[in-house]
């Protein structure tokens, strides 16, 4: 693992189907920032979620990259190879007490909390399985998260600012490992980030939710925090965040004069100078936006 003193960023795609203009948008902008502060810039492939994953998409984000000219400072890392790092972290916490199983379905979750009135911008888990299954089957395995003033989670973003989340009324206890036997994202992320080395997250704004959770594990496994960065979400027709699942086009990126296109698409989307779009060079454009958002989001 580098240095922590150095900048080391990602980019983390889930291999769920081609790179679309809002993921070029979180592509480009770690990048950025990891040159603009003389960092390493890593992909890493998050195919954790098999079920979701699409045959070849992994290859086809790699090679779209290529064709981007963003290439990964070092090997591309893969999520699916990394079960025994996961493992070791559950058993970590659960010999420390932080962990617990849950046999709760998301039918019995959401009927306790339509009981006691719960009302939260999240469905929080109401503790059901903390002192124990009651007989249940164990389904899946969550962290316990603080009560009171402790729970009160604050962080900078570096593109949002000061940002606060309540773990306790707004998350509850946050699974770990689901009940289909597949890694929690929130795990997966933290421990892959703190074996990494990473020291700066850029991501889309649609993950601002999940990083007060990612905090709170990272202290749990006594990781460094990373700083936090997320960027504005590309939006479909229809006012939600553009994916996949909504139908977002791949990119076409058949000729040099496309992939510049793309790039200044996104830059203009990150807010990026204008002047950029009159640049007919893809190195130029690059070394442009780099200085460009250097001088807005240095630290």
């Amino acid at each position: 693992m580098s240095s922590p003193s150095r900048y080391r960023g990602r980019f983390a795609p889930s291999p769920t189907g081609p790179l679309h203009r809002g993921s070029l948008v979180t592509a480009l902008a770690s990048w950025l920032d990891a040159r603009a502060h003389n960092g390493v810039w890593i992909v890493r492939m998050e195919d954790l979620d098999e079920p979701r994953c699409v045959p070849g998409a992994a290859q086809d984000i790699l090679d779209t990259l290529h064709r981007l000219g963003l290439h990964s400072d070092e090997p591309v890392v893969w999520q699916s190879r990394r079960h025994a790092h996961y493992e070791r972290a559950l058993v970590s916490l659960t010999a420390r007490g932080l962990v617990y199983p849950c046999g709760c379905t998301r039918r019995e979750i959401a009927d306790s909390l339509t009981r006691v009135h719960a009302r939260h911008s999240t469905l929080a888990y109401p503790g059901t399985c903390r002192d124990g299954l009651h007989g249940k089957t164990a389904r899946a395995w969550r962290l316990r998260v603080p009560d009171g003033d402790a729970a009160l989670m604050r962080f900078q973003d570096r593109w949002k600012g000061p940002q606060t989340q309540n773990l306790a009324t707004e998350v509850g206890d946050f699974v770990l490992k689901r009940a289909d036997g597949q890694w929690a994202y929130q795990l997966a992320v933290v421990v892959d980030d703190q074996l990494q080395g990473i020291t700066d997250i850029v991501r889309g704004a649609d993950l601002l939710d999940s990083t007060a959770r990612q905090i709170y594990l990272q202290t749990c496994l006594d990781a460094p925090a990373p700083r936090y960065l997320h960027v504005p979400l590309v939006m479909a027709d229809d006012g939600e965040k553009l994916s996949k699942q909504n139908g977002a086009a791949p990119l076409s990126l058949d000729t040099p004069t496309a992939v510049l296109a793309a790039l200044k698409n996104a830059a203009a989307h990150l807010g990026l100078p204008a002047t950029l779009a009159d640049i007919a060079d893809r190195d130029r454009f690059y070394a442009a936006a780099t200085q460009a958002w250097r001088e807005r989001h240095g630290h």
